[in-house]
């Protein structure tokens, strides 16, 4: 009797894939793939031109409902192309606890978004035995997308491809990346983490800013005011839903709130950023806190202008200093022996990584360039400060570091100065968003500490000076000659590279300079730093030289820059 009955279950669960291969065959006709389109999944997902996503969002619906039946939980479909032009799109995977998908999932994403029409069915096949997918386990799949005009079709693509494999969805709509990110750990934590939805995402963070707030003395209204530029993008929007939530613990002036202006065009984190001025349509007076964020609100930068109407960049070097700062004097007056470190890039500011170990006597790790590599690094210590230099970034809380800060917030026999600064760490922990950069996260983290520490902005810039630094592009006809170590910090090929750096960098004073093959196109990036402008504009266009003669340069030598 069993026997015939897990016959009829397994003849079942066959003709059920049967039907499910053929709605996807069916359903992979109405988002056909252009002939020949090869397409790359990095580090931020698949981006390019809206008008050549069809195809790779529907897969990415097949896919994000085989990842979700192999891991038993609950994956995200990000569809956004943050801080690119809004006629250009993407999509991202979210992993179960809210990180980016894993390597081989990455993998996987490239040759199903490449395989031609017919070969479809065939390299979906190859996936599902390669991970041995239990084809009859329940598949669930978050979707949420920007405001870009393409992200509605494509995020309907998504849909699409999640119920042709029998998924069910859920789709979150217009949201920040980071909050989709949170969506999905919330649920895979069954709300440990918190609650699923937009609204219980501005009430754990909100209520911890409020808490944190409380301990800041004597804040006037002015202190408490900050012009945010929301680059014409969703964080504008989300921005404008949460204020309500603060209760006036923080006035926000909000610019470029995508009413009339395009998203990224000459505003934005990433646009503040490389231009080194404010954001067009943001008048800013003297000493005024301002900060961007980008178009899908996971990065955010400071700025002000002095005076002098000079302007200053808070970049993510300064946020990481000013956050593990804090955390470092919070983990002393608690008397808690916590490893804290802060996880950088061989791009952070020699000046900040001098401050860090030499006067904070913090940590500092040195990883490759790329989010994954500097989040992975993070979850080494108890707890991991880690930010790019472009503002993207969060921190890292331990099992074991949350524990003890919880237990020792709520031991009702300790002093006062113990218990206000388990507290405050308590908050600082609530108010982070520990999947992934999140600008509204980061913003309202770094609003708290300004307040608590009683610190303008200008103080913070002035916590160290930046090094002069430039950086330049040489274009080589093969970007695979350049092989680095030391976390790209020094070149092993092609012979004579780094030799010839070395040589360069003994030059000037306080100088430092490496070089590293781009990850998109072939062009090796150049990056040097020295105790004045000239100096560093000097060696960036020597060491361009070096590599333009012996790793292949093509077209015309570098020129100076003066």
């Amino acid at each position: 009797m069993n026997l015939i009955f897990l016959l009829r279950i397994d003849v079942f669960s066959a003709s059920k894939l049967m039907s499910e291969f053929q709605e996807v065959s069916k359903q992979s006709g109405v988002h056909p793939k252009p002939a020949g389109l090869v397409l790359q999944y990095g580090t931020a997902g698949f981006r390019t031109n809206a008008k050549l996503l069809d195809h790779i969002m529907f897969r990415m619906g097949l896919l994000a409902t085989l990842r979700s039946k192999t891991t038993k939980a609950t994956i995200g479909v990000m569809v956004t192309a943050s801080h690119n032009p809004e006629e250009d799109n993407g999509v991202k995977l979210v992993d179960p606890m809210g990180e980016m998908v894993s390597p081989t999932w990455e993998v996987y994403a490239t040759q199903l978004a490449n395989a031609e029409q017919e070969d479809l069915l065939a390299a979906l096949k190859d996936i599902i035995e390669k991970e041995a997918v239990n084809m009859s386990q329940e598949a669930k799949v978050f979707v949420g997308k920007d405001t870009r005009g393409s992200s509605a079709r494509l995020s309907q693509a998504v849909l699409d491809g999640v119920s042709a494999l029998g998924g069910h969805s859920k789709d979150y709509g217009l949201v920040t990346t980071p909050q989709l990110h949170y969506m999905v750990c919330c649920q895979n934590t069954q709300g440990k983490y918190g609650e699923a939805t937009v609204e219980g995402y501005y009430k754990k963070l909100c209520q911890a800013f409020i808490k944190l707030s409380k301990n800041a003395s004597n804040c006037t209204d002015d202190q408490k005011h900050l012009s945010v530029d929301g680059a014409n993008g969703i964080g504008a929007l989300k921005v404008r839903e949460m204020e309500s939530h603060l209760k006036k613990e923080l006035h926000i002036s909000l610019f470029n709130d995508g009413s009339e202006g395009k998203l990224n065009h000459q505003c934005g984190a990433d646009f503040v950023k490389v231009q080194q001025k404010p954001p067009t349509g943001m008048e800013i007076s003297p000493g005024e806190r301002c900060c961007s964020f980008d178009g899908d609100a996971d990065r955010i930068v400071y700025y002000y202008s002095d005076s002098e109407g000079t302007f200053h960049l808070l970049d993510g070097d300064k946020v990481a200093t000013l956050i593990s700062t804090f955390l470092k004097e919070l983990l002393t007056s608690a008397g808690l022996d916590l490893k804290i470190a802060v996880v950088q890039t061989a791009y952070a500011n020699g000046s900040s990584t001098n401050y860090l170990e030499n006067t904070m006597k913090v940590t500092v790790r040195c990883t490759k360039t790329g989010v994954k590599h500097l989040h992975h690094a993070a979850q080494e210590f108890d707890i991991g400060v880690y930010f790019e230099a472009n503002g993207h970034g969060t921190v890292l809380f331990s099992k074991a570091a949350e524990e003890k800060i919880q237990q020792l917030a709520e031991n009702s026999s300790l002093i006062d100065e113990k218990k206000r600064a388990a507290l405050l760490l308590q908050n600082t922990i609530n108010v982070i968003n520990q999947t992934v950069g999140d600008a509204i996260s980061d913003m309202l983290l770094i609003e708290a500490i300004l307040a608590i520490k009683g610190m303008t902005i200008h103080q913070w810039d002035a916590i160290y000076t930046d090094l002069p630094n430039r950086q330049l592009k040489v274009k080589v006809s093969d970007r695979r000659v350049i092989d680095t170590t030391d976390a790209e910090r020094r070149a092993v090929s092609p012979a004579g590279l780094q030799e010839a750096i070395d040589t360069l960098v003994k030059k000037y004073r306080k100088a430092r300079s490496f070089v590293r093959p781009s990850g998109t196109e072939d062009v090796v990036r150049v990056y040097a730093e020295a105790e004045t402008q000239d100096s560093a504009d000097d060696l960036a266009h020597e060491v361009s030289l070096a590599v333009y003669r012996l790793a292949g340069g093509v077209g015309g030598e570098p020129k100076p820059l003066h």
